[in-house]
């Protein structure tokens, strides 16, 4: 699978807002058709991420698997890829660790979507399109139109992220998203799967 592979839902892992638990959302996403499958953790010991993030690697056999800012854990498990922040790892050493991976990285305006193109990343995710509490050093929301804006300037695919439920989702997908990660909308329900349904349905990939 490959970064132009990018469309529909983009699941991300969260731990505390799980109502289920990491493994059987993961499956769920799978099952649900998910192609993309982030695992992000905040708060865990290394130890730990390497243990879950094998288990979890086993459940994406058809799914892209990525680890969120741990270039470590990725390498250490055989992760597909990264997906970096702004105060993670520099993309640049974070390829010459990954050159044959996948590396995302998460940007909140033009100049820093510009930036990541050309340093060679492979998607970018615009983030925080709405209001969103479900990551602690989220910035302000950006809105759609920066989605816009990256899409007519940037040739790479875009992930929309943050704030992002059904009712607000096909605006996103209106304003060009590639594709969208939806985190409290599904993993706070007891079937994570039943919900990325409703937006697969959204998507025409």
């Amino acid at each position: 699978m490959k970064k132009s592979d990018i469309c529909g839902f983009y699941f991300i892992t969260d731990a505390g807002l799980s109502a289920a638990g990491n493994a059987s959302d993961v499956r769920n996403a799978v099952a649900a058709g998910v192609k993309f499958v982030q695992y992000r953790e905040k708060c865990a010991d290394t130890k730990i991420m390497v243990t879950e993030a094998l288990k979890l690697k086993k459940i994406c056999r058809n799914a892209v698997f990525l680890i969120n800012d741990r270039v470590d854990i990725a390498l250490s498990v055989g992760a597909d890829g990264v997906h970096l922040g702004q105060s993670d790892m520099p993309y640049e050493l974070a390829r010459e660790l990954l050159p044959e991976k996948i590396i995302g990285v998460t940007v909140h305006n033009l100049k820093e979507a510009k930036r990541a193109q050309k340093a060679g990343a492979d998607y970018l995710g615009v983030a925080p399109i709405f209001a969103t509490t479900t990551k602690k050093d989220a910035k302000g929301p950006c809105g759609t139109e920066l989605i816009k804006t990256i899409k007519q300037k940037c040739k790479i695919p875009v992930v929309a992220v943050g704030g992002i439920n059904y009712e607000n989702a096909e605006d996103v997908i209106a304003a060009g998203a590639d594709a969208l990660a939806a985190i409290s909308a599904v993993v706070t329900k007891r079937d994570a799967g039943k919900e990325i349904k409703k937006f697969q349905k959204l998507f025409q990939c």
